[in-house]
């Protein structure tokens, strides 16, 4: 068995916890002793954390609606899409028609990314935080 040093992805807070590898599969999770936010404490979410990764139910492609019903379909279609879409609604609203939301489960980098994409891509101010609530 392996233990990998990772970062929580549940919250923000950024606890640092040991994910349990075996035979190429993640088994379980322990927290990290020595990591400044965590101290070897978890909630129950970081203890639980590796139960998400194997599940049967989890997407691992993008899914496209044609015709009416969810089908797989190639990352590049998918964002081709996606692209093509976000860049009618910025141009036909006059960069009003988009919002985003940033999440306390990235990390201040990435929120910081996600709002100047928002500002220099998207054209538009209107980003929020869950954390300003």
């Amino acid at each position: 068995m392996k233990d990998v040093l990772t970062t929580c992805a549940y919250c923000g807070c950024g606890c640092g916890l040991y994910l349990h590898v075996e035979n190429g599969k993640v088994t379980g999770s322990m927290a990290s002793r020595n990591h400044p936010v965590s101290h070897h404490n978890l909630c129950v979410k970081g203890w639980h954390i590796h139960e998400f990764i194997h599940n049967s139910s989890r997407l691992t492609q993008p899914l496209m609606r044609k015709n009416g019903k969810l089908v797989p379909v190639s990352w590049d279609e998918a964002l081709d899409f996606t692209a093509e879409n976000l860049r009618r609604i910025r141009d036909n609203t006059n960069c009003q028609g988009l919002g985003v939301l940033a999440s306390a489960k990235c990390t201040n980098e990435e929120n910081y990314l996600l709002q100047k994409f928002t500002r220099t891509v998207l054209k538009t101010n209107n980003i929020d935080h869950c954390a300003r609530l």
